[in-house]
Formats: structure tokens, sequence, C-alpha cells
């Protein structure tokens, strides 16, 4: 019996997906929930796995977009397990056993016969002189460090032959090719990739962006982390990382300023009473932005705990598109990079987005006297359809507040209480 597999939905709104890479072959047998394909919506790549056991048959290829329902592969259910029995962990070990054997022998230099010394080309002829248009040893050195091909050099010498002054005198043209590698490659962009270079030109033409900017002193968050990390992670499991300072900083400004926690649709102005904070981690698909839901509702660890969850399930792949849409507004950190400044762009349909940056040692003024302070530039770039900039500086500025002060702002003046150590 044929099974029939089709392209489960990833989630709402999602109608097609396209075939990322194939994990299995045409003819191969499969175990039941064995990933046999990924396939790239445009929002994340997901595992496909199989629904039965079988002979499978693929009835689409690589790269193919495919339809939401429609059949990708035809799974014969009553074939028997080639190999008397074997496993298929252990089927494929052993195709890849045989695959490297191969190649190993194919690496393996053939033995030639030594060539003749008449049948090998020689730059030197048998009477001493120098084949035509070949240059001398001097000459050839001379053109070897310009990187010139001897071919490319007309020779004044007798029959020909490049002298001293003639490899003095050549000159590589602009238009040749030099030495160097010259190659290129050309792949196609996966879905996600595609989509998210789709979204990024549109929030750049459909909105009226704007960036502002700020610094904060990062030495009240570097004492904390200091002080309590140790004993945070030792309770926790988790370490007390920048994010939650930020995240929480955030959530403060929103309520101070919803207006940035706001988005457009059609001719109306949506707020929301509760912040959904999606954080930008880089994933081996790319980008991808999982959202912390009710960062309000959050503490510290809460907070870090959730981060570490997301960006785990996206560095392997596993995260899904319901945990990757819906957020009310955007962190992200470039400073991860070694980013010093940069304008991040809107994810729509949010209106806001803070661009953190690297941290730097930098003198600054305080109270009439000059220190050295691990200084960051923060940026918040926001839609200013609907966020004025009086709210968005304002925004900026009750960020950089609560990251300078925090025990006031953000513990309550009670650190331990906050941390729950």
């Amino acid at each position: 019996m044929a099974l029939e597999m089709k392209v489960p939905s990833p989630g709402e709104s999602i109608t097609e997906v396209e075939i990322a890479e194939w994990l299995v072959e045409d003819g191969d047998y499969v175990e039941k929930d064995q990933a046999i394909a990924e396939v790239d919506s445009d929002k994340a790549t997901l595992e496909l796995p199989a629904e039965a056991s079988g002979i499978i048959t693929l009835k689409a290829e690589e790269g193919d977009t495919v339809a939401v329902g429609e059949v990708v592969c035809l799974i014969d259910t009553e074939a028997e397990k080639p190999g008397g029995g074997e496993s298929a962990e252990e089927e494929v070990k052993e195709q890849q056993e045989k695959k490297e054997s191969k190649e190993d022998s194919d690496k393996a230099p053939a033995k030639t016969e030594e060539p003749s010394k008449s049948s090998t080309p020689s730059q030197k002829q048998d009477d001493g002189t120098y084949a035509t248009g070949s240059p001398s040893p001097a000459a050839k050195k001379i053109l070897d460090e310009k990187g010139i091909d001897p071919k490319s050099v007309s020779g004044s010498g007798k029959d020909g032959r490049i002298t001293k002054e003639d490899a003095v005198q050549a000159k590589a043209s602009m238009g040749t090719p030099g030495p160097g590698k010259r190659g290129e490659s050309r792949k196609k962009m996966s879905m996600l990739r595609r989509k998210v270079a789709e979204r990024l030109v549109a929030a750049k033409s459909e909105t009226a962006m704007l960036t502002t900017f700020n610094e904060v002193d990062m030495s009240a968050i570097y004492a904390l982390r200091k002080k309590y990390k140790e004993e945070f992670k030792d309770k926790h499991g988790v370490s007390l990382g920048f994010m939650s300072f930020f995240t929480l900083a955030v959530v403060r400004a929103l309520e101070m300023y919803p207006d940035v926690n706001s988005m457009i649709d059609g001719d109306f102005q949506v707020k929301y009473d509760y912040k959904d904070i999606s954080i930008a981690v880089s994933g081996p698909k790319g980008l991808m932005v999982p959202v912390v839901r009710n960062a309000e509702n959050l503490s510290f660890r809460g907070v870090e705990e959730e981060v570490k969850r997301l960006a785990l399930k996206a560095r392997d792949g596993k995260i899904t598109v319901d945990e990757m849409t819906g957020g009310t507004f955007t962190i992200t950190n470039g400073g991860v990079f070694g980013s010093m400044m940069s304008t991040p762009i809107i994810n729509p349909p949010q209106s806001g987005i803070l661009g953190m940056h690297n941290i730097v040692d930098r003198p600054v003024a305080i109270d009439g006297h000059v220190e050295i302070r691990p200084m960051m530039y923060v940026a918040l770039s926001y839609d200013h359809r609907i966020v004025d900039g009086r709210e968005s500086v304002g925004f900026l500025v009750a960020v950089k507040e609560a990251i300078e002060n925090p025990e006031e702002l953000l513990m309550d003046n009670d650190v331990k209480r906050a941390l729950e150590l």
C-alpha cells in the first residue's frame, strides 16, 4: 500500500513551502518519524518526518515550491526492510562508509610512468639556447613578481626571447585578470531569506521610519552582574545577562509611551496592553526573531530562561512559526558581532525596534571631571506615522534611565528579591 505524504500546514497564513533539502534518496527505506526532508516556509525551516515505515518515492525536487496539502512523496508501507532488518541508522552508516571508501580510492594517486626527457617540454633546449618566446631566468623572476603571464609579453631577443629589459618594461593590462582566484558561485536563496528580504524592503518603503540615538552608561549593570551573577546562575541555572535588563527596561518604557507599543491597521491605530517582545537571534538559517510573550509578567529569571529556551530552539532549527509571530516590539543586539552603531529596521507591522551595540570603555564627564566608563550606544527606529519625536526620544531616555539606575527603577530597591535569590 502506497501512503501519500502531504505537506502539513506549518502555521496560520502559510499556504506554500519550499523543499530545502531531501535527507533521504529515492528508493531508500525510511522508518516512521524519521526526518526525511527540510522544508522552508517564509517564517521558519522545519523538518518533515516520515508518517510510516517503508520504501520512499520522491515526488518533488529540492528547490520546488509546493502548496500545503500537496503530495511530496509516496511510502510503500508493505515493502520489507532491506538488509535483513538493519535499522535505518545502520543502513545510513553503511552507505556513508561506502561513500567515504569510494572517495578515498578516487583520491589515491594513480601510478604513471615517468615521462622521458625527450617528451617533457623544456624551456631550455639541448643546444644551450632558449625556446622561442621564452623568458630568460632573470626575466622570468621579474614577470612572476609582477604577476604577468610571459605569453602576453613580446620578446626582443634572439628568436623572440624575452629579455630582462622586456620584463622590466612589461605592464599588466588593467583589463587582464591577475593570478588570483576569480571564481563565483550561485545559490538560490531560501524561502525564509527571500521573505526576510521582502519584509525589509517593505519596511523601508511603506513606513515613515526614523531613528533616534542615545548612549547608556553600563556601570550599574556591570556592578550588579559582578556581585550576583554566580549566585544567580547557581540557583536558577541560567546566566544573568544584559538581555533581561534591557527587556524589562523596554517594558517600563512601553508603559510610559504606549504609542511605541502599537501598530497601524488600515486607518486605525491598534494599541496593546501586553508586551510581547521579539528578540532577534542568529540561527543556522539566518536571523530569526522569536517572541517573549507577556514580558511584563516576567522577572529577571523568567526573561533569561525564556530567551535561552528560544535561542536554543532557533539554533537547533526547532523553533516553531507560532513562537516567531505576534510580537509588539523588537530588541536586536548587534553588539555581539562588534557593531558600534546602526539604524535597525522596523519589524513590520510593529512600530518600534531597539538596537543594542557593543560596550566600549570611553571617557565621559561625571560631575565635572572625566572618568572612564563602559558605554553603549542605543538606537530606536520607529514609525513616525504614529510615533512622534517626543514619544520616541522620551522612550529611549526612559530605557537609558532604567539601565543606569536598575536598582530603583527595575528592582524596586530590593535586588535579592528581584533576582529571586
